[in-house]
């Protein structure tokens, strides 16, 4: 039977468990043909368990047996996925962008016709839609990071410039600019970035210089604006002066490049990468503001944050211990951590004084 690696932040309850799945024991912690219980969640928390084989399309279903007895039996479909229009759109950019980068890497120039129309139908949705932002980051998978973090640095770029109020023409620059913030890593060799081993610094020094790949390719644009151009180059520089490849400071730091430095950033950490599991966008806008504090432009950083922690009331959210809840008010002063009612029971939590508890994710597709 035919098996997909899956993350547990995405399993689904029911899915069956394609192998024996242990933790440095003896025997298996889960079995095969096991179907994932919430019972299976926090037993995969508990042992920093990321990834899990199931199934492909399994479910489990009721059916009589002989004896006129109900038995569950396991039931592999081979149906396709229903997947929301945006979704649909996305996949299709993303397949164009894998080509055009494939290009780049044997030395075509770049299109901006083909990159406006790959880009831009995504960013009118997400400009009228800003959940689209939560879902980014579970299309994503490691192996193909580097295409799905392009296109989301672009979505998200626009989005924070539309807060920051952009006018429309601008925002749709910062969509390019934040696309095409990478495109330098296509001189980069691939050897060098699909290594799962720490890299040397000779290695290290050679991916620090993708921003300068990324301008040489962009500089002679006529469609991108000369302000869009310095961005791509400076979009690793950082306030302090510890960012790259100059390591410029202050006022000589654009607020476009931070634009698309934060980001870059907020995508990198609520992605699943090769060395490193994701994180949730609450606690990546928690850790930007307060361990990567004085690196990024704090007008930038707060359109961040409105944009991810600025629900609705009612908003659905599950939280870390897995528990679901919606949001009942918005703490102005720490907007990462709502009032939020439970679900399951109805008691209200403060999240601001319950620090071991986080929003994990917006459940926005249920």
């Amino acid at each position: 039977m035919k098996f997909t690696m899956v993350n547990v932040n995405n399993l689904e309850l029911g899915a069956i468990i394609a192998k024996d799945i242990y933790a440095n024991t003896r025997f298996p912690i889960i079995t095969k043909n096991s179907p994932i219980s919430h019972k299976h969640l926090h037993v995969f928390k508990a042992f920093n368990i990321h990834e899990v084989p199931i199934l492909i399309n399994s479910v489990k279903k009721s059916v009589p047996s002989k004896t006129g007895e109900v038995e569950e039996v396991i039931v592999i479909t081979e149906q396709v996925k229903q997947i929301n229009p945006f979704e649909k759109k996305y996949l299709e950019t993303l397949e164009q962008f894998k080509k055009d980068f494939s290009n780049w890497e044997a030395g075509a120039k770049i299109d901006m016709t083909k990159v406006r129309g790959t880009i831009f139908p995504l960013v009118e949705q997400v400009l009228q839609d800003r959940s689209y932002i939560f879902d980014l980051n579970s299309y994503s998978n490691p192996n193909e990071y580097l295409y799905h973090h392009c296109i989301a640095t672009g979505l998200i770029a626009a989005s924070i410039a539309n807060k920051l109020g952009f006018d429309k023409g601008n925002t749709l620059q910062m969509a390019i600019a934040g696309t095409l913030a990478d495109c330098g890593m296509s001189k980069i060799p691939k050897s060098i970035r699909n290594k799962k081993a720490a890299l040397t610094e000779a290695e290290f020094n050679e991916i620090r210089k993708h921003p300068i790949y990324s301008y040489n390719m962009v500089k002679e644009l006529p469609a991108l604006k000369a302000e869009m151009k310095i961005a791509i180059f400076q979009h690793h520089e950082r306030l302090d002066g510890s960012g790259y490849p100059l390591g410029v400071k202050h006022e000589k730091v654009s607020q476009l490049a931070q634009i698309i430095a934060v980001a870059d950033t907020f995508h990198a950490m609520t992605s699943e990468r090769l060395y490193r599991s994701k994180e949730s966008p609450f606690k990546v806008i928690e850790m930007i503001k307060e361990e990567e504090f004085g690196k990024f432009d704090i007008q930038v950083v707060n359109a961040m944050t409105n944009l991810v922690a600025d629900l609705p009331i009612g908003t659905k959210v599950e939280l870390s211990n897995l528990e679901k809840a919606e949001v009942m008010f918005i703490n102005q002063y720490n907007p990462t951590r709502p009032l939020i009612k439970l679900l399951k029971n109805g008691e209200i939590i403060d999240l601001s004084k319950q620090r071991s508890l986080t929003i994990s994710r917006v459940i926005t597709n249920e």
